[in-house]
C-alpha cells in the first residue's frame, strides 16, 4: 500500500491529480446553484449528561466485540460526546442529508488523552484509532460497476444494509503525518484521512476544518450523489489498547465561511 502525503508528493502520477482537476468546473457549478449558504449543525450537543441524544445510535459492527461507550456531558466547558475504548468497537451514528454544493465543509473539535501506541493504519491488525470521524456517501449508479456492486452486496449481508457506497474517515493518528491518505485495510470503500497527529494536540480541545466535498471527489471521482451518515468512532478492538477521546461542535458551513466555534 502506498500512503501519500499532499504536503510532499512531489511524484504523484498526472492522472490522479487531473482527475482532482477536471472535477472542480463541477463543484463551481453546484456551489454557484447552491445560493447562500449557512451553518448546518449536526453534532452541537446542548449541556447534558447521559446517553447520547437523538438522532445518535451506537451501532456495532460486531456483535463479538465489545462496543466501546459513549456518554453526552460537559467536558471542561463544552457540551460533547465523551468516548471510552477498551479492546472495544463501535460507531455512534446519525443520519446526514447535507447539501454539500452549499456547504461542504465540516468542522469540529475533538480531543484524545493520548494517541494509540500501537496502531498502524497499513495494516488490519493496527486499524485502531484514539477517534475518528467518519462521513459516508451514495455514490451514482453508473461509478458502481457489476463487480463492486456484488461485493457490496455481499458486505450488506454481513454487515447489515447502513454499509455505504464510500466513506472518508478523518483519523486522529499516532504515527503518520498529518495529511496522509490512504485505503483502509480492511476496504478500498473506505478512505483514511490523516487530520492530527500524535501527542503534541493530546488533553485539549483542538478544531478542525475539512472540506468533505473536495476530498470525496479526490478520493471517489465525481460521483456523489448524497451524503448517507457521520458517525463518530473510539476503537482499540484489533490493538486490545484503551482510549479516550471527545467529539463536539460538528457542523457543516460553505467554503467562505469561518467555522462556527
Amino acid at each position: 500500500m502506498t500512503l501519500t502525503n499532499p504536503r510532499t508528493c512531489n511524484t504523484c502520477p498526472p492522472a490522479g491529480r487531473a482527475r482532482v482537476s477536471e472535477a472542480w468546473p463541477l463543484v463551481l457549478g453546484l456551489t454557484l446553484l447552491g445560493g447562500i449558504a449557512h451553518a448546518e449543525d449536526v453534532g452541537r450537543f446542548s449541556p447534558g449528561n447521559g446517553e447520547p441524544p437523538a438522532p445518535w445510535l451506537l451501532q456495532r459492527l460486531n456483535e463479538s466485540v465489545a462496543p466501546t461507550r459513549y456518554v453526552h456531558r460537559v467536558w471542561d466547558g463544552v457540551a460533547a460526546i465523551e468516548a471510552h475504548a477498551d479492546a472495544s468497537m463501535a460507531l455512534l451514528v446519525r443520519p446526514l442529508a447535507i447539501d454539500l454544493a452549499r456547504t461542504p465543509v465540516l468542522c469540529w473539535r475533538w480531543r484524545v488523552d493520548a494517541p494509540l501506541l500501537k496502531a498502524d493504519l497499513t495494516r488490519k491488525t493496527g486499524d485502531d484509532y484514539a477517534a475518528r470521524v467518519y462521513v459516508s456517501f451514495t455514490l451514482k449508479p453508473a461509478a458502481l460497476d457489476w463487480a463492486t456492486r456484488a461485493k457490496l452486496r455481499i458486505g450488506r449481508a454481513l454487515f447489515g444494509p447502513l454499509l455505504p457506497d464510500a466513506a472518508l474517515n478523518y483519523v486522529w493518528d499516532n504515527r503518520h503525518p498529518v495529511g496522509t491518505r490512504a485505503p483502509n485495510a480492511y476496504t478500498e470503500r473506505t478512505r483514511m484521512i490523516v487530520a492530527r497527529s500524535g501527542a503534541a494536540d493530546a488533553g485539549r480541545w483542538v478544531e478542525e476544518r475539512h472540506d468533505v466535498l473536495a476530498d470525496a471527489i479526490r478520493e471517489f471521482g465525481p460521483h456523489i450523489e448524497a451524503t448517507a451518515q457521520l458517525a463518530l468512532a473510539s476503537d482499540t478492538d484489533n490493538t486490545g489498547e484503551s482510549a479516550h477521546a471527545g467529539f463536539a461542535d460538528l457542523h457543516f458551513v460553505a467554503r467562505d465561511e469561518a467555522c462556527q466555534f
